[in-house]
């Protein structure tokens, strides 16, 4: 009896899986027959009056694009949800290069007052949250409610602490993950459309981003030495070619990782033939950008899909993976990238010579102490703590479990570690990932970014859009296949 209640258990998830298969398709060739056309003429038009800003210089460009990507973002989130989910992934990718263009052509922004736009247009999200939210803890919002009361919280503390400005320029970098997650997830009935387009997305992003990224590394373009000259950061290597770690269209090499190592991952979920360049572009970049903890974040998210799909899907990723091999490993072999990576890959067996790692094993020695005694929190945006002395000194935290005490305090922590930890939880109790390899790349994704928090704030800004957003994306889907069971009762 029980055999044959797990063979129709079997059939009826391969059913389901057909069926939104089947109502992506048919949605996307209905998208075919009736495109989208006010919505990628607003986009083209962005496109075209940023490139004729940048190139006239002059410091206009900065609000024109600021006002252009929020009108249009506002325009795409009330008209067409497919488009602005795009539009938002690409200006998280593309904002900070732009930035630099612009700074090139006009003088140096020290306020980096453009980067003010991917958190606005993704913001948009906050109506979808502020509006259903409260009823969502009865749908499986829950973690979302208790991560918003954690950010909430510290925002109180340090809107008192520091000024509302600072506490609410903090702030965007907590909430705008949380919102954009809550919106794909309250959106379920959407998923295999979201589905679809975040793959192409980001298929294309890494391509894109992977290219640019070797680029950088080899000539070191004027617009980024200038940059980089400009900042003073040591860290991201030398202007100069071949001595650069890259950080592509992005604004730093270690969120440039996390996106690198996402879009790598969704590549194996993906059938199109511009998988295979982007895939040989896209981890020769990955390895460029020498952030070793993402590396090793990057096995767990390959080794977490593997052994999430069923004995078949997981032939054909082998298959993939073997046919990736096969175009990145002879390009790490050539100089002159096989130098930089081999001596990069060789700190694995000498962390006790390794800067970066006795940085980190300091912060944790000095900081843990601190982080879990720090009862109320500094709040967000106090970046500063007093110390033995009585005098302020500023923060550096390289981990995002002490960041999250050190300025939500416990009780904000609790609740916003809480919160993600039993979205963490809940996304693998599901078993839609045997037969939908999407949801079980981006439960992969999930887990590989968690596991970046003890060595970094991946929780923030741009990483934490992955963290968050591809959690919410499996949380989506599930309630999706879940209401396709229930429909199919009927």
């Amino acid at each position: 009896m029980e055999a044959i209640q797990n063979l129709q258990s079997k059939i009826q998830n391969r059913m389901t899986y057909r069926q939104a298969n089947l109502t992506s398709y048919t949605t996307t060739s209905s998208e075919q027959q009736q495109p989208p056309l006010l919505g990628w003429l607003a986009i083209v038009g962005l496109v075209l009056v940023v490139g004729v800003s940048i190139f006239a210089g002059g410091a206009a460009a900065r609000p024109i694009y600021v006002v252009g990507t929020l009108g249009v973002g506002v325009f795409l989130y009330l008209r067409y949800p497919l488009l602005y989910i795009g539009l938002t992934w690409w200006m998280w990718f593309l904002t900070p290069f732009i930035s630099r263009l612009i700074d090139y052509r006009s003088g140096f922004d020290a306020s980096r007052f453009l980067l003010i736009s991917q958190y606005l247009v993704t913001l948009l999200t906050l109506h979808t949250a502020l509006k259903n939210l409260p009823q969502s803890v009865r749908k499986g919002g829950m973690p979302f409610v208790l991560a918003f009361l954690g950010v909430f919280y510290g925002f109180l503390i340090g809107f008192v602490k520091t000024t509302p400005f600072t506490a609410a320029r903090g702030m965007l970098d907590w909430l705008t993950p949380i919102s954009f997650a809550f919106y794909i997830f309250f959106n379920w009935r959407e998923y295999p459309q979201f589905r679809q387009t975040i793959i192409r997305t980001f298929v294309w992003g890494v391509l894109v981003t992977g290219i640019y990224g070797v680029i950088q590394f080899m000539i070191a373009p004027e617009w980024d030495r200038f940059w980089l000259e400009s900042i003073r950061l040591t860290s991201f290597g030398d202007p100069e070619p071949f001595k650069l770690r890259i950080w592509s269209t992005m604004a730093s090499p270690g969120p440039f990782a996390s996106m690198m190592m996402t879009g790598l991952l969704l590549l194996f979920t993906s059938s199109e033939f511009v998988r295979i360049p982007a895939a040989a572009a896209g981890y020769l970049a990955f390895l460029l950008t020498m952030v070793r903890t993402l590396w090793g974040c990057w096995v767990i998210g390959t080794l977490t899909l593997l052994s999430s799909l069923k004995p078949q899907i997981q032939m054909r990723l082998m298959v993939t993976v073997l046919v990736m091999a096969i175009c990145v490993v002879p390009l790490t072999t050539m100089e002159p990238f096989a130098e930089v990576i081999a001596t990069r890959l060789e700190t694995f067996t000498n962390l006790e010579d390794d800067n970066s790692a006795q940085v980190r094993q300091g912060i944790y020695r000095d900081g843990l102490g601190k982080a879990m005694t720090n009862i109320l929190g500094n709040g967000i945006g106090n970046t500063f703590i007093v110390n033995e002395k009585g005098v302020l000194e500023p923060i550096v935290i390289d981990s995002g479990i002490l960041d999250m005490f050190f300025t939500l305090g416990w009780f904000g922590a609790i609740f916003y570690l809480g919160g993600l930890i039993l979205l963490l939880f809940q996304i693998f109790q599901f078993s839609e990932p045997r037969f939908d390899p999407f949801m079980a790349a981006a439960r992969a994704i999930g887990l590989a970014n968690f596991a970046t928090l003890p060595l970094g704030s991946g929780m923030l800004g741009v990483s934490g859009m992955f963290l968050w957003g591809f959690m919410g994306i499996v949380l989506a889907g599930h309630k999706y296949y879940v209401g396709q069971r229930n429909s199919g009762r009927n």
